[in-house]
């Protein structure tokens, strides 16, 4: 199941953080990054949406980009394992390492 986003949903980060390394959900920094140049999404993959367990990524129509609905990351990683482009990182907080 995919879900719509609204540019209320995910704001996206400063403009001096590296292009698609940064989002932020209500002002909190989101733990699944998306690098924008290397995701096809834009050309119909949908693995990294299709594979979350708990559907915390969705397809901006807008801007044609997968993006980080809310901040309930299990930190199991398919999204990682199974992108085909390795466009996904997911940064695991120091208090679960």
């Amino acid at each position: 199941m995919s879900t719509a986003l609204t540019s209320d949903t995910v704001v996206a980060g400063p403009a001096a953080a590296p292009a698609g390394s940064f989002d932020t959900i209500n002002g909190s920094v989101v733990s699944v990054i998306v690098n924008h140049d290397k995701c096809i999404a834009g050309k119909g993959c949908r693995v990294c949406i299709d594979v979350c367990p708990t559907d915390i990524l969705a397809f901006d129509i807008a801007d044609g980009k997968v993006k980080m609905v809310y901040d309930e990351c299990w930190y199991c990683l398919p999204c990682v394992h199974d992108c085909p482009t390795q466009a996904i990182t997911v940064e695991i907080p120091y208090l679960l390492r």
